[in-house]
């Protein structure tokens, strides 16, 4: 176990040595709160209450099971001021994940266009700069797994019980910050516990693991038209 990891635990048990931890850390929790917000933060910033919260919150709730606790203590943080900046409206609404973002047709149709090749379509007859910019940025952070949003246009799932499927996958995952980081450390999906703790079959899995790993990246990432467009979309496709 690392030093660290042994720190905090020792922290959650002791108010001195939480204080003291705090005290040590204060210079990373700011540097967690600002990386979030995308602008240098102090002590003297509301966010800077919010982060060290959260924070303390991450010594409470940490095991080291969890993996590393920089690492979760940054996740904690990070949706902590997400939460925090969509009750202030500070920031555009960010958009959770639901089932009809993955509604549609229960029969697979050659007209049943996947979300991917809906939004890319739109994006070249629009002149949308943002959503553009959001689909170069996801592009380049799913590059990293080994594949650009414009993959997904062939291996979207399409039927309503694939869709049903893929969201309980998806919510699971955005749920699960640990699992996340998990997720993004590894390049892979946690296919085994994820099959576990949803009882969606492992053939889905892996044969939507692109779409599922994207889904996840963007409802959990920064990229609020990409998000917005994709619950707009599955509204009509609901109807």
């Amino acid at each position: 176990m690392r030093e660290i990891d042994e720190k905090a635990i020792a922290a959650a048990k002791d108010n001195d040595a939480l204080n003291s931890f705090l005290l040590d850390y204060e210079s990373y929790i700011l540097k967690c709160a600002s990386k979030t917000v995308k602008r240098f933060l102090t002590k003297n910033d509301d966010e800077w209450s919010v982060a060290l919260e959260a924070f303390c919150n991450a010594v409470e709730t940490y095991s080291p099971e969890k993996g590393s606790f920089l690492s979760f203590a940054e996740m904690v943080i990070n949706r902590r001021l997400i939460d925090y900046f969509r009750k202030q409206n500070k920031f555009r609404p960010e958009f959770p994940v639901n089932p009809s973002l993955f509604s549609g047709p229960t029969e697979e149709t050659q007209e049943d266009l996947p979300l991917a090749a809906e939004i890319v379509s739109k994006t070249t007859k629009t002149p949308d700069n943002s959503l553009k910019d959001e689909i170069e940025a996801v592009t380049k952070q799913l590059l990293r797994y080994g594949f650009s949003f414009y993959d997904l246009t062939s291996c979207s799932p399409k039927s309503k019980k694939t869709k049903e499927c893929c969201y309980h996958a998806v919510n699971y995952m955005v749920s699960s910050p640990v699992l996340l980081i998990d997720m993004r450390e590894t390049k892979n999906l946690p296919l085994k516990i994820i099959e576990h703790n949803t009882k969606v079959p492992r053939k889905i899995l892996e044969r939507h693991r692109r779409y599922i790993i994207a889904a996840v990246e963007i409802i959990a990432g920064d990229y609020p038209c990409l998000a917005e467009y994709m619950q707009s979309f599955g509204k009509e496709q609901s109807r």
